[in-house]
């Protein structure tokens, strides 16, 4: 959730650390601040709101020093306050947290006892005080450090300061990603919460390992593992786009990402498919062994666990086989027993979603194998799993997830298929007649961005309700799930998703003239059952939105408020790939129309590094 970066450098640090921290904004936050070391001594600047409001108050009270760290908070233990804002110091150490300190009372009241009182509402002014408190019994910075991180529990990426150590950062990783960037040439270090920021920087880094901690100084990094045991990590080349963050002309980033879609479906096609058939990567293909198995388990949060959805549909009616799914935040919680002949598929847009990770971890605790679907290479997610699938989306800034999500649908779909040609439930004819479906979709989906001037029109009427609804059938229910998030993301306006035949189980009450209902229906064998729910929308005024191709616009009858004409599929099952693209494009020019950040809507973050 929050950024964190850290520079060792040659130059003067405030520019070059508020610079970074803009590149970390995307992941959402709601204060920012930095501290530097300058003629040995700690020094700091913190601002609540936008990165814009710290640059500020730097015009003002300008920060020298060549070493310094910069955090991005979004505010759990305690109010969105200058006070509260990282970086926390205490005495000669100044520290930035991602994360959740769980033990902090008793820490706290501990501290309390040694004469050390809190200044703040955090968990994470703890840590400063606790190094503080070890630093006056005598220990040196490291080893003051280390024995902090030994002391909390929960999870954490931290990056200390020291009064006087204008030379020495130390870093440290559990549960939350932070990774080690090196300069081509000697003489500069950086420590960021995602490569991202550390983009314009470097393009090697080194991301650290859970339990790892590491003694940073300009000639390089000494890094420990959670057994104290010397580490060798290895630094790895970053490619370019995953430091790119320019909005390329558009006027959000979630604009150029939806835009981006065909590129990315096409992209992934060429990946996984060859000559017309699937080639998925040969470690990960020998990882899923979809023919011994009797049960597979899907697991993943908010749009990716609508993704997993879907492909609950594809699995079970291509490939015949039984597919549980679970929210990852309750995954592991209820201990779910696990048959020996199953297998789980994590889905993680960052390959860091902390409840994601936890359950990945719970299935291989249980001797499993786990496979990931993730958009990010070097990822935890994608380190510690048994095979991983990458969704070719690129950087996703914007926090509402538009290629992304039909990334994961595209490899969930042709996983769906490697299942069933592995079961043998299908023919090599009807593989080849789907996989034909599928290599359609990029050309499909250009024409459906072709639509967005005629969602525009209808935006500003949806803009004004306080409730919408969104009904769908078969694979179209869990997008009417995906629509919903989507509006309540960025535009606040109340929306909810329903399978169409549960209209009459409770949701139609909500309906009257106000209300709006979109309806996402391809004229597929479900339709003639869609239209006759719209049907008793509109018998109680409500309007409807229908979202269908050609031949279902031509039998939906009259009284539909509107109609989007969806080019027509050849193979319907796969609508939802499809069908993403208006729902996203509704909730898009809706939250404009309402005058809503659109790239970082309010309480939201990109990463959900914390339980």
């Amino acid at each position: 959730m929050c950024g964190i970066v850290g520079v060792l450098g040659n130059h003067e640090v405030a520019p070059i650390l508020v610079e970074a921290l803009k590149r970390l904004e995307y992941r959402g936050y709601d204060s920012a601040g930095i501290a530097t070391i300058h003629d040995g001594h700690l020094g700091r600047r913190r601002a609540v709101g936008k990165l814009v409001n710290l640059s500020d108050k730097l015009v003002h009270e300008p920060l020298a020093g060549k070493a310094g760290i910069g955090h991005t908070r979004w505010a759990t233990h305690g109010a969105a306050t200058e006070r509260n804002a990282h970086p926390h110091q205490s005495g000669p150490v100044a520290v930035v947290h991602n994360g959740i300190i769980e033990n902090f009372r008793q820490l706290r009241d501990e501290l309390r006892g040694d004469g050390l009182a809190p200044e703040t509402q955090t968990d994470t002014e703890v840590v400063s005080l606790l190094c503080q408190n070890y630093m006056r019994q005598g220990l040196g910075p490291v080893e003051a450090a280390t024995a902090t991180i030994g002391r909390l529990r929960g999870a954490f990426a931290l990056a200390f300061l020291f009064d006087g150590e204008p030379d020495l950062m130390v870093a440290a990783r559990k549960g939350s990603p932070l990774a080690i960037g090196h300069a081509e040439d000697e003489g500069e270090m950086y420590v960021g919460s995602d490569a991202i920021a550390l983009g314009p920087l470097t393009d090697r880094i080194t991301y650290l390992e859970e339990g790892d901690i590491a003694v940073i100084t300009r000639a390089g990094a000494t890094i420990h593992d959670v057994h104290g045991r010397l580490a060798n990590r290895p630094v790895q080349r970053v490619p370019a786009d995953h430091a790119r963050v320019e909005k390329g002309g558009y006027k959000h980033f979630m604009a150029k990402e939806m835009a981006e879609q065909p590129g990315v479906l096409k992209d992934t096609l060429d990946a996984y498919v060859k000559d017309g058939r699937l080639a998925l990567p040969g470690a990960a293909d020998a990882a899923l062994p979809f023919a011994d198995l009797d049960r597979l388990t899907l697991v993943a949060c908010g749009t990716a666990h609508y993704a997993c959805h879907v492909a609950k549909y594809w699995f079970e009616t291509l490939a015949r086989l039984p597919v549980e799914i679970d929210v990852a935040s309750e995954f592991r919680y209820r201990q779910p027993p696990l048959p020996a002949r199953s297998m789980a598929l994590v889905v993680s847009q960052s390959g860091e979603t902390a409840d994601t990770l936890a359950a990945m971890r719970y299935v291989k605790d249980e001797g499993l194998k786990v496979g990931a679907i993730v958009n990010v290479e070097g990822s935890t997610i994608a380190r510690e799993s048994d095979a991983v699938i990458r969704t070719l989306a690129g950087t996703e800034i914007g926090v509402a997830s538009t290629k992304a999500f039909t990334g994961q649908l595209m490899v969930l779909a042709l996983l769906a298929l490697r299942a069933a040609e592995a079961r043998g439930t299908l023919s090599p004819e009807e593989i080849s007649r789907h996989l034909a479906a599928l290599e359609a979709m990029p050309g499909l989906a250009h024409q459906a961005l072709q639509l967005s001037e005629r969602i525009t029109e209808m935006s500003h009427p949806l803009s004004e309700a306080r409730d919408v609804l969104f009904l769908g059938r078969g694979a179209m229910y869990p997008l009417a799930l995906e629509g919903a998030l989507k509006l309540k993301e960025i535009s606040y306006i109340h929306a909810e998703g329903y399978a169409s035949g549960e209209l009459k189980h409770g949701p139609i009450a909500l309906i009257d003239r106000t209300v709006p209902v979109i309806v996402l229906a391809p004229r597929d064998a479900l339709f003639e059952k869609t239209v006759s729910n719209m049907q008793e929308v509109m018998a109680r005024e409500g309007r409807v939105v229908l979202v269908t191709d050609a031949e279902g616009a031509a039998e939906a009858g009259d009284g539909v408020w509107h109609i989007v004409r969806m080019p027509t599929l050849a193979d319907p099952l796969f609508a939802p790939l499809l069908y993403a693209i208006p729902a996203q494009l509704i909730a898009y020019h809706t939250a404009v129309a309402k005058g809503t950040d659109v790239d970082q809507p309010r309480n939201l973050a990109k990463s959900v590094t914390v339980e």
